[in-house]
């Protein structure tokens, strides 16, 4: 069923992406490019998205996306403050127009009590610089949490193009 919605809210996406004349470009830590996996899963994908960042340690998310280390040392990668820096840098670092970042404790280790398995933070980002951020606590397993991630980055994505 999970499978069927992320399909949909890709191919929603799609057409937005075309109707509008944008390039999304994702940015990936907990998901491992799996946000990229479902949107270039569509034919004809190269029109509308533009690159994938798999940054799932500090220093790839410094290296590729710019997040500064003040940022990591003092938020932490699972932050709002990360997040908005990945998205922001996705775009920076890209020619894409609109971009998604993720990232979380996928598990099943890595929680903390502030920060306990399932948290994910989900940052949207466009080419002028805004970004914004949502904190998510999915449950469930690995398999589980990354599929709910995907889901609700892609649904959010969709909701900023509206």
């Amino acid at each position: 069923m999970e499978q069927d919605a992320i399909q949909q809210a890709a191919e929603q996406l799609a057409d937005s992406l075309i109707k509008q004349k944008l390039m999304a470009v994702t940015a990936e830590s907990c998901t491992g490019g799996g946000i990229a996996q479902v949107l270039t899963e569509i034919p004809g994908s190269s029109r509308w998205f533009e690159r994938g960042f798999v940054s799932y340690s500090n220093e790839a998310k410094q290296e590729l996306l710019g997040v500064n280390v003040a940022t990591l040392e003092a938020h932490g990668a699972v932050s709002e403050e990360t997040a908005l820096e990945m998205a922001r840098g996705a775009v920076a670092h890209s020619r894409g127009h609109v971009s998604v970042a993720v990232t979380g404790i996928a598990g099943p280790d890595g929680g903390t009590p502030d920060k306990p398995v399932g948290t994910v933070w989900i940052a949207w980002g466009q080419k002028l610089g805004y970004a914004e951020a949502q904190c998510f606590l999915f449950e469930g397993d690995r398999h589980a949490v990354r599929q709910q991630t995907i889901l609700a980055a892609l649904q959010g994505l969709n909701d900023r193009l509206q």
